[in-house]
């Protein structure tokens, strides 16, 4: 294949690629500390920080011989129950039982009345905590289901 057509191709791909993932979220401090030989390439040779970045990539030119703009770390996650009572969501019947609210992968506790006894997990990012809804939020929010 010709040099001009596997370059045009590059370009191309590139474009495609980075017209995808425009306006990603950009990576946490936390997911772009790397250590500098397990970096995999995020970009094209010459990018800059401001266009790495764009991409929701990490850019680190701090280290020679390796790619400086880099793919970040996967965000780690972690499943909790929530503390406040008032924003649990349903997650079983009346009545039901621990061991078969568990079963079904919720959480379980038999206070306070009035409230959910079986409810969902809340999936939240490793190193940030919960901001618990106040009922009068939690209230706002069910009512613009």
């Amino acid at each position: 294949m010709d040099l001009k057509v596997v370059c045009a191709l590059s370009v191309t791909l590139v474009v495609a690629l980075s017209t995808l993932t425009e306006g990603a979220a950009p990576p946490t401090k936390c997911q772009c500390k790397v250590v500098p030989k397990e970096r995999t390439n995020c970009g094209y040779p010459g990018i800059s920080a401001a266009e790495c970045k764009k991409i929701g990539c990490c850019f680190n030119a701090s280290v020679p011989s390796v790619p400086w703009c880099y793919n970040p770390k996967a965000k780690k996650v972690k499943k909790i129950c929530p503390n406040d009572p008032y924003t649990r969501i349903n997650c079983g019947y009346p009545g039901i039982k621990p061991r078969d609210c568990t079963r079904k992968g919720c959480c379980f506790r038999a206070h306070p009345a009035g409230v959910p006894w079986c409810f969902y997990h809340r999936t939240v990012e490793e190193g940030n905590v919960p901001q618990e809804m106040s009922p009068v939020s939690l209230w706002v929010l069910r009512s613009s289901w």
